[in-house]
């Protein structure tokens, strides 16, 4: 019943909370990260949401100092990304102001922005730029907001100039929630429009078993001094991924990282003909 996994969620937040007040300020870098990754492997679990990884070698380490560029669609995004390597991830103020959980991001090292303040980018850019050269990874959603999934929104350039002026490469990351015996496109994560977080977590434990695909390609090396070329060029790359279109994933972030794809050829269109068109 909806009710007996609604209250295993509320034990599974104390107990998050319990260990990052009691345990996190004792544990190293990697202890923390494993008590991470593992939390957000329970918390998918109850919401009955299993992570398939695509596009990488079997062991193969995480980047070491990169941006994460990833298409947004849910709150679990976060969870299935920490899935796979736990980053520190840009986000709202706000957040930041909401009980418990606010000072649960705190604690997992979120980077806050006020984005009603346009002097705040630029703290931000020094912050995310310093962290990545220290070896973290930092992951945006350069959309700025939820989509269903179906496609994915331009990308603000603003955040991109941090791996520009560090010299460090870009993660793309393509995301999609899937009906886990279909293999179709499911809406229940998408945290859209008027949805409260709530009325959206109801739809993710009503709903059949999920699928989250977390699709990576090649990271994009910032060798351009334009930050809008390389957002461009990242949104590109993730369209594809997002869709399930690895391998033209992999070929355009190879013209790209080659200097061989010009501005004008994203602007004309993310997906080439013969890639999967997105599911209705």
């Amino acid at each position: 019943m909806i009710w007996l996994r609604k209250t295993a969620l509320i034990l599974h937040l104390l107990r998050g909370l319990a260990t990052c007040a009691v345990l996190f300020p004792w544990l190293g870098v990697e202890s923390r990260q494993w008590h991470i990754r593992r939390w957000s492997r329970r918390l998918l679990r109850i919401c009955g949401v299993t992570v398939d990884v695509q596009g990488l070698q079997p062991g193969q380490a995480a980047p070491h100092g990169a941006m994460v560029v990833s298409n947004h669609i849910s709150w679990l995004d976060i969870y299935v990304i920490n899935c796979w390597h736990p980053v520190r991830f840009v986000a709202k103020s706000e957040i930041r102001d909401w009980p418990l959980i606010g000072w649960l991001c705190a604690q997992t090292g979120t980077i806050f922005i006020e984005r009603a303040r346009k002097r705040d980018a630029h703290r931000v850019l020094h912050a995310i730029t310093d962290v990545m050269l220290q070896g973290d990874l930092v992951c945006v959603f350069p959309e700025g907001t939820t989509t269903d999934g179906s496609s994915v929104l331009p990308f603000h350039a603003n955040l991109m100039q941090a791996p520009i002026s560090g010299g460090l490469p870009v993660q793309p990351v393509g995301l999609a929630y899937l009906d886990a015996a279909t293999g179709q496109p499911t809406l229940a994560p998408a945290y859209i429009g008027e949805l409260s977080l709530l009325e959206t977590l109801d739809a993710v434990l009503r709903a059949p078993p999920i699928t989250a695909r977390l699709c990576f390609a090649p990271a994009l090396t910032a060798t351009s001094a334009s930050r809008r070329d390389l957002a461009e060029a990242a949104r590109a790359v993730v369209n594809h991924l997002s869709q399930g279109a690895q391998q033209h994933a992999v070929e355009l972030v190879v013209r790209v990282n080659e200097g061989r794809e010009s501005e004008r050829s994203f602007s004309e269109g993310d997906v080439s003909a013969d890639s999967p068109a997105p599911a209705a």
